[in-house]
Formats: structure tokens, C-alpha cells, sequence
């Protein structure tokens, strides 16, 4: 079992991103996928949003909703995380795992660094 994410850069603030997480060794459809960011080292990681692709359910972190979007593709085993009207304060390293809750998530990426200048 491998997540992989890709897609983070620099942008400025007000600019959109999209990230993608790509499995192995599993169908995403068969799972929650939670889309998680560390704004620094040391500090613990946050929840973004998480997808359930076999109830067609997302959900999502107050301070991403209207913003942020997260869509699944079972063509290509991938989970994206759309990104708008980026600001500052979402500089972080975006990881996703399987799982909806930082506690219990296993599987994690090695996470993508996206920057958010002003």
C-alpha cells in the first residue's frame, strides 16, 4: 500500500492549485481519504477534508469550505485536492492517508509542499 502526492509549488496568494494523491496496492474507492497539511515543522498535522467515494460524501475543515474541493478518480486510483483563492496561511505540507482523523490514519504520503506567497 502506497500514496503518493504531487502537484505543490509556490503560487501567490489568491492562486489555485491542485494536488494529487495516487495509490497503489489499493482501490481508493474502498476507503475514506483524508487530505491533511503540516504549517510548520514540529507542529502537528491538520485536518483538511476527506472524501468517501462509496457514499459520494465529503467533508471539510471551516477554514478551507467554499475554497478547497476534493474530488476522486477511479480511472487512476487518484484523490485531488482542489485549491482556490489560496492564501498565506495555507502554506503547509499537504499530505493524504487513508483515513478522515489525524489520530487514525494510516498509510501516509510523503507529503507536497505547497507555498502561498502574499
Amino acid at each position: 500500500v502506497h500514496l503518493v502526492e504531487s502537484g505543490g509549488r509556490s503560487v501567490q496568494a489568491g492562486g489555485s492549485l491542485r494536488l494529487s494523491c495516487s495509490a497503489s496496492g489499493f482501490a481508493l474507492d474502498d476507503y475514506n481519504i483524508g487530505w491533511f497539511r503540516r504549517r510548520a515543522p514540529g507542529k502537528a498535522r491538520d485536518e483538511v477534508g476527506c472524501i468517501s467515494t462509496s457514499i459520494s460524501y465529503t467533508d471539510y475543515h471551516d477554514s478551507v469550505k467554499g475554497r478547497f474541493t476534493i474530488a476522486a478518480e477511479s480511472a487512476t486510483n487518484t484523490v485531488y485536492l482542489r485549491m482556490e483563492n489560496l492564501k498565506p496561511e495555507d502554506t503547509a505540507v499537504y499530505y493524504c492517508a487513508v483515513g478522515c482523523n489525524t489520530a487514525s490514519a494510516i498509510y501516509w504520503g510523503q507529503g507536497t509542499q505547497v507555498t502561498v506567497s502574499s
